[in-house]
């Protein structure tokens, strides 16, 4: 029975784990709790204030009495980091016996001087990375292990998807594979998406399948939203999401964990990790088995099959840290992830015959392996060094047949060596800075179409980034990155952020950024036939070739020419300019608020354009640089303890997306912008400006609320949670090559989620139940929407 060849994959798992964690010292030493309370110099308690053990990462925020309950903490000396918005930070060493709860009394000033104070809840160190996150000129959001595990999540989209001004869609031109994650506006390829510091690699049309990525072993999940290149490169022209996982063992211990639930979802984890030579050095390893049967969102025309594909995925991770001598730590983390997905989709067409039952068996499978190598040294005088190494390798093949005959076939493959070295320097207390060099070189083959032979990619980088504090109100940081890509030349990506400080609890900031990235391989040189809707896209460099080739196998009936002439140039890199201003608010200890407005212009925006037409009377597309796009909106959020046990949060987005090129065509009476036609009546009349909803699958408003609820005395937690997303553009069905009141959307809906955990065993048991999608909302037009899916698990630490 599949079920049990899943549990039995489970149970090698276990035995594999068992090798490398020692088990029985695991149970030698008892844990205790460090327990405290944060006061203002006048004595008030301090709600929702960071509190973080710097050695192991281990945190929360304090309760509305300024109340804190760290669990589980291992004997042994740590520093204790408190940290809130409008106060001085907080650090003391403190010492954890045996068998004994520690309590600490904290009192926090105020007037702090950091400003990455004021961009998250605290700041927590992250030893794969000199840039700190929270220092970009752009907002900032972190999400915790804790949090994650009350939400009872376990893939990354599932985390990123419920958070403000965020969502996962499909691209449906790519076909229901292709997803990605979209953040104000701005999509999957222009997010940068990395793990522990490094860039992750491996992506499906642009888009960064994030279900690949488990989160059963993330300390926390920094996010930067806007232009980010000057601290990550031209990838993260739009955003980045860093991904931190685990480290920095005291004592050896370990985590097993396994969920089952709706549509054949079995997710099983191990994690386990340990000092070695006399805590000089710590070791962690996990491994996830991740299997689901998928789902079908549109019974209507796909009779059988999925809109969500099944598949099994296996990862294994490792972090290894050797403390070379007193200033320098070694470092080594190698990945490995392995999917496989198989289906078969009977689609329903019409004919001259009536309808017809089309088949296709779709076989997919990836895989992506890393290592990283890091040198990470503490020099006297302020200066700090990181020298890090990444390999990559990422496979994917992908084949779609019918009776034997190929729809569409892809079997991609990249590799990539970089190399970045990092310098930190604290001239004093008020004026710091990071500076990096680093290059990359990249090989990518598309063995399909006979693309063998692509010369390989090289980019170099440089970057420099200052903190200045003044006078204790004004906190200002710039900094500036030049890239160089080959065959684009360089660019130079400037960054700036302010923030004013008008009284303690008020703070005002603001910051503009740029960047630009350079087309990728796949626009350049792939091609791409959607199985289901029939048409074709070929890379910007082999147009002329492509059509060229299916023009001698009698494929194409028409070519424009006068548009493939034009496109003969070659494609320029995209530049973005992002500005953003607002301010958080915390009129008392229980309640923060938090409100900002954004503005990104997209430059040399490249669009799908139609090139030729096929024989059967499909479309063939290519890529064109048009003018410019622009996304602008607000963000607000609200974070209100109601009770020392309860705490709710609000979050919303208001979303402007516009091509202006669509605008102005419209406004030159421009064919076919000129005209809007009614389906239904028939009725057409000429188009004007406000006609024009915006770029396709994107959502004017988007709001998200939770509820959190804690029992300490029957150590129970609980979570409700809400996503409400207005209509979006899915598709042009007037033909007038914009989004207008006639067209085809997507209806506004909502989404309910739920989760309940109780902690057994002194801690070391969890039981756990989650409702995603509670009231069982799907959308043939939203392929990627699973329906409800009820999951329960156990997780045992073993300490």
């Amino acid at each position: 029975m599949p079920f049990l060849k899943q549990v039995s994959g489970i149970m090698v798992w276990l035995k594999l784990i068992s090798v490398f964690i020692p088990l029985p010292v695991m149970g030698q030493q008892n844990r205790v709790h460090l327990t405290g309370r944060v006061e203002n110099s006048q004595h008030e308690k301090m709600a929702g204030v960071s509190v973080v053990l710097i050695q192991t990462g281990q945190g929360g925020v304090t309760a509305s009495d300024g109340s804190f309950r760290l669990e589980n903490i291992f004997p042994g000396s740590y520093s204790l980091r408190v940290s809130a918005i409008g106060y001085m930070p907080f650090s003391q060493k403190i010492t954890v016996i045996a068998n004994k709860d520690t309590h600490v009394e904290v009192l926090l000033q105020a007037e702090t001087e950091n400003l990455d104070e004021v961009s998250i809840l605290g700041h927590t160190t992250n030893p794969d990375n000199l840039q700190r996150l929270e220092r970009s000129a752009m907002p900032v959001q972190v999400i915790t292990r804790r949090t994650i595990e009350l939400m009872g999540s376990r893939r990354l989209d599932e985390v990123l998807k419920e958070q403000t001004g965020m969502t996962i869609v499909n691209d449906i031109g790519s076909g229901g594979r292709a997803v990605g994650l979209q953040m104000q506006g701005f999509s999957s390829q222009y997010i940068m998406i990395l793990i522990d510091g490094q860039p992750a690699i491996g992506r499906n049309n642009g888009n960064f399948d994030l279900s690949r990525i488990s989160v059963s072993n993330v300390e926390r999940i920094e996010i930067v939203k806007g232009a980010s290149s000057c601290l990550y490169g031209s990838s993260a022209l739009g955003g980045a999401v860093n991904v931190i996982t685990r480290q920095g063992a005291n004592t050896a211990q370990a985590r097993a964990a396994v969920f089952y639930g709706s549509y054949g979802l079995l997710d099983g984890a191990l994690e386990g990790e340990t000092p070695f030579a006399g805590k000089r050095g710590s070791a962690n390893l996990s491994l996830n088995y991740y299997h689901t049967e998928g789902y079908n969102t549109n019974d209507r025309f796909l009779t059988s099959g999925k809109t969500i594909p099944p598949y099994d995925n296996y990862a294994v991770q490792g972090r290894f840290r050797y403390r070379l001598d007193k200033t320098s730590i070694l470092g080594l983390q190698p990945r490995f992830n392995f999917r496989r997905s198989q289906m078969e989709n009977t689609y329903i067409s019409t004919g001259n015959g009536g309808a017809i039952n089309n088949t296709n068996t779709d076989i997919l499978n990836d895989k992506d392996l890393q290592l990283n190598v890091s040198l990470n040294s503490d020099f006297e005088g302020g200066l700090r060094s990181l020298g890090r190494y990444q390999f990559t390798y990422y496979d994917v093949t992908a084949d779609v047949t019918r009776e034997e005959s190929n729809l569409s076939m892809m079997h991609f493959r990249e590799l990539s060596n970089r190399y970045e070295h990092q310098l930190a320097y604290a001239y004093n207390r008020s004026l710091k800075f990071t500076a990096g060099l680093g290059g990359e070189v990249s090989r990518m083959q598309d063995a399909t179409f006979g693309l063998q032979d692509i010369a390989p990619l090289y980019n170099g980088f440089g970057y420099i980034q200052g903190d200045w504090s003044v006078k204790n109100k004004w906190q200002l940081v710039g900094g500036l990155r030049y890239d160089h890509t080959g065959n684009y030349g360089g660019r130079l990506s400037p960054s700036f952020g302010v923030q004013y400080k008008i009284v303690p609890q008020l703070n005002l900031k603001g910051g503009i950024g740029g960047g630009f990235i350079a087309p990728d391989f796949k626009k350049r040189f792939q091609v791409f036939t959607n199985p289901t809707q029939g048409y074709t896209v070929i890379g910007a460099d082999i147009l002329q070739k492509g059509l060229e080739q299916m023009q001698q196998n009698g494929e194409i009936s028409e070519i424009r020419e006068y548009l493939v002439s034009q496109l003969s140039k070659q494609l320029k890199p995209e530049r973005s300019n992002s500005f953003n201003a607002g301010a958080d608010w915390a009129p008392t200890t229980e309640i923060k608020f938090g409100f900002s407005v954004f503005y990104h212009r997209l430059s040399n925006f490249i669009n799908f354009v139609q090139v030729a037409t096929k024989a059967n009377g499909q479309q063939v597309f290519s890529y064109q640089n048009i003018a410019s796009s622009y996304n602008k909106g607000l963000e607000a959020s609200l974070l209100v303890a109601l009770h020392k046990n309860m705490d709710l949060s609000v979050g919303y987005q208001y979303l402007i997306t516009k091509d202006k090129g669509v605008l102005d065509s419209i406004r030159h009476k421009k064919y076919p912008y000129d005209k809007i036609r009614n389906s239904e009546t028939g009725e057409t009349r000429q188009s004007n400006v406000t006609d024009y909803f915006g770029l396709e699958n994107r959502s004017r408003h988007m709001l998200n609320a939770s509820i959190v609820y804690r029992y300490p005395a029957w150590q129970v937690s609980a979570t409700l949670r809400g996503n409400y997303r207005s209509k979006y553009g899915w598709g042009d069905a007037n033909n007038n090559w914009f989004l207008d009141p006639y067209d085809t959307f997507v209806k506004g809906f909502v989404l309910i989620y739920a989760s309940l955990e109780k902690k057994l065993l002194e801690e070391h048991l969890a039981i756990s139940i989650s409702a995603e999608n509670l009231f069982n909302y799907t959308d043939m037009l939203m392929p990627g929407q699973i329906g409800r899916v009820i999951s329960g698990g156990l997780t045992y630490r073993f300490y």
